[in-house]
């Protein structure tokens, strides 16, 4: 496969190294309204745009979850990270899991904002004619948004993220990455993974339910953890930001702390502190 540097900005200079990779509506600007209020000392963000999107939007591919994760691990090379963890929303919750089927031990932990499952999100009928003209239908695109944030969003601001994602997204590369995210299931690749995995899941999202999750995330990984945002649907990010920067960085600094805890129990039993919904759910 061609090696490929994905387009990216890196925001603080933190030890704890982290991916944010956006979903199919977005690029990279997908994270912005988040950006102001990130802990810069101690993470450092690397926020991308995958092929098909953004500054990478001309960029050839097979635009699929396995090529992205294969794309992440090149990038992680050329910034000297040897670890860090991965925060994807959506189509990038996909990607995320994907890398632990590729490099587990280069994962320290997975964060899932309203994250599509490893086994993908089958569609038909009506459903799968919606998500498939979105890809040249601007009011298909409209009425996803709309109805993965409960109805209750302004209407400027769906023609707002509507405009975005026309702008941001090639047309060819949307349909294709549809076939990946929701077609593919790779869940017996990373089904007991031991990586932390944290599924956010908005209340509001019909779709990447918290009941979705409970079904797919939180019995795949036996360290997961679901937290389910009150106010939010499928675009926490903008819907939700300081409550979506709390649970998520909450989150990665446990790393540390767990990290100590099983170094000193390490001749003792194990602990299961994270083992199922051992977070807000």
């Amino acid at each position: 496969m061609t090696s490929f540097v994905l387009p990216h900005e890196v925001h603080g200079d933190g030890a704890h190294k982290v991916f944010a990779v956006h979903g199919w509506f977005a690029d990279r600007s997908a994270y912005a309204a988040v950006l102001p209020d990130l802990d810069r000392t101690s993470f450092s963000y690397a926020l991308v745009d995958l092929r098909g999107y953004g500054e990478a939007r001309d960029a050839a591919g097979a635009y699929t979850t396995a090529e992205a994760a294969l794309d992440l691990m090149e990038l992680a090379d050329r910034l000297g990270w040897e670890r860090f963890s991965v925060i994807g929303h959506s189509m990038g919750g996909a990607v995320a899991q994907r890398l632990l089927a590729v490099a587990p031990h280069r994962v320290r932990r997975i964060a899932g904002v309203s994250p599509v499952p490893a086994s993908g999100m089958p569609l038909a009928g009506e459903q799968a004619a919606l998500f498939t003209e979105a890809a040249h239908r601007a009011e298909h695109r409209r009425t996803i948004i709309d109805v993965t944030t409960g109805g209750r969003r302004p209407a400027a601001w769906l023609d707002r993220m509507v405009a975005r994602s026309l702008e941001r997204s090639d047309t060819k590369a949307f349909r294709a990455w549809l076939d990946s995210w929701a077609g593919e299931d790779f869940s017996a690749d990373v089904a007991g993974s031991e990586v932390p995995a944290l599924a956010v899941a908005g209340a509001l999202d019909p779709a990447l339910s918290p009941e979705v999750m409970r079904q797919t995330w939180m019995s795949w990984y036996p360290r997961a953890r679901l937290a389910v945002l009150p106010g939010a649907g499928h675009y926490a990010m903008d819907e939700t930001p300081l409550e979506l920067i709390r649970t998520v960085e909450d989150f990665l600094r446990a790393d540390e702390t767990e990290g100590a805890d099983e170094a000193a129990e390490a001749s003792g039993p194990r602990a299961s502190g994270e083992a199922g919904a051992g977070g807000p759910a």
